[in-house]
């Protein structure tokens, strides 16, 4: 989605040579792999973990970090390989999307008609909100304590976003068509 924004915003002409069918479909195919990878690596240190008695995770979702407390095993490997994944698929993800912001920004901030730059700007303002909805809630899951703000952060992680995403993205694409269109 991030690319998609530079192209409509960096690039508006040529939006449709830039983003086809098979640009797409290949976004899509390293997204969804990148995602069971990301979930592979995540499940292996849990399968490992001894539970010394019956406990209950706190959280809404069984995220790796809220089975730290009730495992028994030695916590460095599942450790290691959370850090190294939060590294690899969070910081990368997040430089990602902020290397295709910068050039965003810079192009908005070019555009000298103020209606030219809000129109620019809400472009991109349903993407960055989900994009801030994500990586923020997502911090909050590192912290295990079980709270009601704990809670609500985790379904907001694994359901909420997940699920409002695709849905202001096709908005986005609905509202442009309907422009192009005219009356």
């Amino acid at each position: 989605m991030a690319y998609d924004r530079f192209a409509a915003i960096c690039h508006p002409l040529l939006y449709d040579q830039v983003i086809n069918s098979l640009l797409c479909k290949g976004l899509a195919w390293a997204s969804w792999g990148l995602g069971f990878l990301a979930a592979f690596f995540n499940i292996l240190p849990a399968m490992n973990l001894d539970f010394c008695g019956d406990y209950t995770t706190p959280q809404y979702s069984c995220e790796l970090p809220s089975l730290f407390p009730l495992s028994c095993s030695d916590l460095y490997p599942s450790f290691t390989i959370m850090v190294f994944s939060i590294l690899l698929y969070g910081l990368g993800t997040s430089f990602l999307i902020s290397f295709s912001f910068a050039p965003i920004v810079s192009t908005i901030l070019g555009i000298s008609s103020f209606s030219g730059r809000s129109k620019a700007f809400s472009t991109c303002s349903s993407h960055f909100t989900i994009v801030l909805l994500f990586y923020g809630s997502a911090f909050h899951l590192m912290q295990t304590s079980g709270s009601a703000v704990e809670f609500i952060f985790s379904v907001q992680y694994s359901m909420v976003t997940p699920l409002v995403n695709p849905l202001f993205y096709s908005l986005k694409k609905m509202k442009r068509k309907q422009l192009c269109k005219g009356p």
